[in-house]
């Protein structure tokens, strides 16, 4: 065994606590900025001019829900060395004017769903409220992390009794089923009341507001002999914090490395912070026009670039195995998954797969094959999205888990850490496009 692997514990405590701290995409960004700043990292604004130092780490956030790291080992860089995440996670968003009177007795609050997630789970658990509050100030606007961190709301379910069929197939009704109870008759004008005291602000001087519900239970390590893992938005903030980790225990030596992290990937990423804007595309000409070099050489340095899209795929299930590919078959705890799509629903192809395949064998981690079932439409992710703004050779990746989508999910107790190990190469190495179909890994000098 490896010494690297004998931290399997360690590496799955940390990925809980910075799940259970990170209850929504402005949460998690907030959890990276601590992470970067006690590892030496300078915040960069984007409203600011950028003055870029060579050996220097940076980090530049969007929206309070996007962020983008880097590190620039020298102002002759050959490339750009990319892992791109994604912040959000399907969750159900609280409405404007939320408070809903039910025969006089209760209080409900009025959501609508945030992306394509499985709805049955949210009910008949408790739930809290979490977000970001935009309040008035002397200046203009501001915002403020909100999260109620207490047991505050449930969606219950309906009795048996009154729903015969309701284990023969159930359709969720948005508006009617999802709605979660927030008290009895006495908690009426009480929610904004309440959003205030969290913020620490007064209820008149609250101007807007993204706020989800999020689940309480807490993140676990489960099994036979403790080989999985559960938790709430294991898709794909398992990804992300695997990524940071390798970023910050990476060494760059000619290529910058980027650690890239993105919203709105469940809704289509169509937004200014989501992977079809220009954030990534404008902090790297950002970097290689405050490094002093031309067009040309922005264009030569994507040319020998590579960006990892790390986005958690499908395990095989244990109870219904004949929903996977009959010869392709990934299985929790037995390596990244690097996933494929002819439709290019998925950006690898030969060239991106190889490499990766490269890194994978440089970092000593094993790796597994995803393709969809022939007969059915497998989901998306944010390569080919991001791919229309910054064109580079992808790799699309993720971690085998079951349940994507719901609001607690279960991965394999030694993906992380074989993630962040293979993250750890990727930021360290060179990937050199030559432009005749040949491409070139240097590694870095370090054994790992």
């Amino acid at each position: 065994m490896a010494e690297w692997e004998k931290s399997f514990q360690e590496t799955n405590q940390e990925l809980l606590d910075f799940l259970d701290s990170s209850p929504t995409s402005f949460h998690a960004v907030a959890n990276m900025e601590k992470m970067l700043k006690q590892a030496g990292f300078e915040r960069l604004l984007e409203g600011k001019t950028w003055n870029l130092q060579e050996k220097t780490g940076y980090y530049v956030t969007r929206n309070d829900s996007s962020l983008i790291a880097f590190r620039i080992p020298g102002k002759d860089f050959v490339g750009f060395q990319i892992m791109a995440s994604h912040s959000d996670s399907p969750a159900l968003k609280i409405k404007d004017n939320a408070e809903i009177s039910v025969e006089k007795q209760y209080i409900k609050l009025n959501v609508e769903k945030y992306g394509g997630l499985l709805c049955a789970p949210w009910l008949d658990r408790p739930l809290s409220v979490a977000g970001r509050v935009v309040v008035r100030t002397e200046q203009g606007v501001a915002t403020r992390l909100v999260n109620v961190d207490r047991d505050l709301l449930i969606i219950p379910n309906l009795a048996i009794h009154m729903n015969r069929k309701a284990n023969e197939g159930y359709e969720f009704n948005g508006q009617r089923d999802m709605l979660p109870l927030f008290g009895g008759k006495e908690a009426r004008e009480g929610f904004l009341k309440l959003i205030a005291e969290t913020a620490g602000v007064k209820e008149t001087d609250i101007l807007d507001m993204d706020l989800f519900l999020y689940n309480r239970m807490k993140g676990t390590i489960l099994g036979f002999e403790d080989e999985f893992i559960a938790a709430s938005r294991l898709d794909d903030l398992q990804c992300v914090f695997a990524s940071l980790k390798g970023f910050l225990a990476a060494k760059p030596k000619r290529s910058v490395a980027i650690h890239c992290v993105l919203d709105n990937e469940e809704v289509g990423s169509g937004t200014k912070q989501g992977a079809d804007s220009t954030f990534l595309r404008d902090v790297l000409r950002r970097i290689n026009q405050t490094m002093g070099r031309s067009e040309e050489e922005y264009l030569m340095a994507l040319a020998s670039s590579f960006m990892v899209s790390a986005d958690n795929a499908h395990s095989i299930h244990p109870n219904q195995p004949d929903k996977a590919d009959p010869t392709n078959r990934p299985f929790m705890n037995e390596g990244i998954v690097i996933k494929y799509s002819a439709n290019q629903k998925y950006t690898t192809d030969a060239v991106s797969g190889a490499i990766f395949k490269s890194i994978c064998k440089r970092a000593e981690v094993p790796y597994q094959v995803f393709f969809n079932r022939s007969d059915m439409i497998g989901g998306s992710t944010l390569g080919n999205i991001s791919n229309s703004q910054v064109a580079l050779n992808t790799v699309d990746i993720g971690l085998p888990q079951l349940a994507m989508h719901s609001c607690y999910e279960t991965a394999g107790a030694k993906d992380t850490a074989y993630l962040i190990r293979a993250a750890q190469v990727l930021y360290s190495s060179t990937v050199c496009g030559t432009g005749n179909g040949e491409y070139q890994v240097e590694w870095a000098e370090e054994s790992y």
